[in-house]
């Protein structure tokens, strides 16, 4: 993660849960999608990658119960510092790339599954990084990258819009990554209408819960503010939420080192 970006996140932690839950109906559909996707179970050994403050690996776990616990990998203190006492997750200070190149070893030798809910936006190099988290993978592992389209239909102003589609990457070149090393890669979408009160919604702006306003200044965050309040009228905000699921599975047959020429 870039330095920016951990600053980003370091002011973001005490209020992220606020700002990106949107409602219990929200995060109970996130997490039910992550782990049906998935195809979790409580036996399972899994990873949030880019974790945040755990809103979805906490969800995940309380629905699941797992055996053992959830890994919370994020390399924001300020992060995990908010993420739910409980002895289902387990903190992993760590970018998703140290975990790639075991620079940070994770406590189990194999992951049946794992996941990266809007970070990957956030890998330097997903070309490397992602094979390298792939390989971790046990026989019939699954690695799922749940990330924003490369248009979205969100109430933004316009440069914000058009500075989000200059940075976004386009996960069908994700899951040319994961075919790459050897998985079985699936592109599929899913969406949830959000509905949120105007005025929240333009303090979330105005915090910059999205990563891509923090690119912005103060003063130029501030008229994109007025030129939203110009655009769109009335009391909520409703808008499609839509995300790309790209989804990669290890061969029940493969060991995840054999691919790609081992773990590195």
């Amino acid at each position: 993660m870039r330095r920016d970006m951990g600053e980003h996140y370091q002011n973001l932690a005490s209020t992220y849960d606020d700002n990106w839950a949107y409602s219990p109906d929200f995060v109970q559909w996130m997490s039910g999608q992550i782990a049906s996707t998935l195809r979790l179970s409580a036996n399972d050994r899994m990873a949030d990658i880019g974790c945040g403050t755990g809103l979805f690996a906490g969800g995940i776990a309380e629905a699941l119960r797992p055996r053992h616990p959830v890994l919370c990998v994020d390399p924001s203190a300020a992060m995990l510092d908010q993420l739910p006492s409980s002895p289902a997750l387990s903190p992993l200070r760590a970018s998703a790339e140290e975990i790639a190149d075991q620079t940070v070893p994770l406590p189990y030798e194999r992951l049946d599954a794992m996941w990266l809910k809007e970070s990957v936006h956030h890998v330097t190099d997903p070309a490397t990084t992602l094979p390298g988290l792939a390989r971790l993978l046990a026989p019939g592992g699954r690695l799922l990258v749940a990330m924003l389209p490369t248009t979205i239909d969100y109430p933004l102003f316009a440069e914000a819009l058009k500075r989000y589609e200059e940075l976004q990457p386009d996960p069908a070149v994700i899951a040319r990554h994961l075919t790459d090393v050897g998985l079985r890669a699936e592109l599929t979408f899913v969406e949830h209408e959000l509905r949120l009160d105007r005025e929240r919604y333009l303090s979330m702006v105005r915090s910059r819960y999205m990563s891509v306003l923090s690119t912005f200044s103060d003063e130029e965050l501030d008229a994109g503010i007025e030129e939203i309040r110009a655009r769109y009228r009335g009391p909520e905000f409703v808008f499609p939420d839509r995300f790309a699921f790209v989804l990669g599975v290890r061969d029940d047959s493969t060991d995840a080192t054999e691919a790609g020429g081992g773990a590195r």
